[in-house]
C-alpha cells in the first residue's frame, strides 16, 4: 500500500476490464496487502487512494502479524466491523498466502467516485517514472508532491556507481516515510525498498541501466542536505 501512488485503483481495474483485452483477460479477486499499523495513522487513513484500495479489494491480507501491536490489531478489528461487508480476511506475516486465492472470483463491483486529484493525474507519468536524463547531464533531481506528500527523486546515469555500504545507511537513515530506489554501486544492482522502519535490499550482479531513488515524506524536508550527502556517496562522479 503507497499512500501516495499515482496508479490509482480505478484506472488499473477499468483498464483490466476494457472489452478490448476481454478475449485474454479474465480479471478474477483483487487483493489488497495491509498493513494494519498503518490504521493508527490519520494521514493515511484520509489519503483518498488508501481508502478506494481498500473498498475495492475482494480480500484484504492483514500483512505483518509480526510486528503487530495490542493497538494495530484493535485498530484493524474496528475497521474490519465498519468496512469489512463481509469480504474475506487473511492475516499473515510475508505476504505469505495460498495461491488458489489468487483464482477466486471477483466479486466485488464497488463503484468509487472519481476526484479532482485523479482526474488530473489521468495518463500522466510523475516521479521517477518521469525522470529521464538530457544528453551529456550526468544527473538531475525532481521534487513532486501530491495528497499531502512531498517526493524527491534523482536519477544518475549508467557510469556513476556509488558506495554500496554508503547507499544503504543513507537510504536507512534519511528521514523520510518512504524510500524506493534502484542503485548502481560497484558490487551491482541494488534494489532499495524502505517504509518507516520496514527496509528492505535485494543485490544482484547485473547491473541497471541508470540510477534511480525516490524519498517521500509528509512533512517539510531539507532535501539540499540529503543530496548533499548523496552526492558524496558516488564512486564516479564526474558532474
Amino acid at each position: 500500500m503507497n499512500p501516495r501512488g499515482w496508479a490509482t485503483r480505478s484506472k488499473i481495474l477499468d483498464l483490466l476490464t476494457a472489452p478490448v483485452y476481454e478475449p485474454w483477460i479474465d480479471l478474477r479477486a483483487t487483493l489488497c496487502l495491509l498493513d494494519p499499523r498503518q490504521l493508527l495513522d490519520e494521514k493515511t487513513l484520509s489519503n483518498e487512494n488508501f481508502r478506494d484500495q481498500l473498498a475495492s479489494a475482494d480480500i484484504i491480507v492483514a500483512n505483518k502479524s509480526d510486528r503487530s501491536t495490542p493497538e494495530s490489531q484493535a485498530a484493524l478489528a474496528a475497521w474490519w466491523q465498519h468496512a469489512g461487508g463481509g469480504r474475506q480476511r487473511v492475516e499473515t506475516t510475508q505476504g505469505n498466502i495460498d495461491g488458489a486465492l489468487l483464482d477466486l472470483p471477483r466479486l466485488n463491483q464497488t463503484e468509487l467516485p472519481s476526484s479532482p486529484e485523479h482526474a488530473h493525474h489521468h495518463g500522466v507519468k510523475h516521479g521517477l517514472a518521469a525522470l529521464s536524463l538530457p544528453e551529456h547531464q550526468r544527473w538531475r533531481r525532481n521534487l513532486n508532491s501530491g495528497q499531502g506528500h512531498q517526493a524527491c527523486g534523482w536519477i544518475f546515469d549508467a557510469d556513476t556507481q556509488f558506495d554500496t555500504i554508503g547507499i544503504l545507511e543513507w537510504a536507512r537513515l534519511a528521514p523520510v516515510e518512504r524510500v524506493k530506489g534502484v542503485m548502481r554501486t560497484q558490487d551491482g544492482l541494488v534494489r532499495i525498498n524502505r517504509q518507516g522502519e520496514d527496509f528492505f535490499i535485494e543485490t544482484q550482479n547485473v547491473a541497471p541501466p541508470d540510477s534511480r531513488i525516490e524519498l517521500i515524506s509528509a512533512v517539510n524536508t531539507d532535501w539540499n542536505a540529503l543530496q548533499s550527502s548523496l552526492l558524496k556517496l558516488r564512486l564516479s562522479s564526474g558532474g
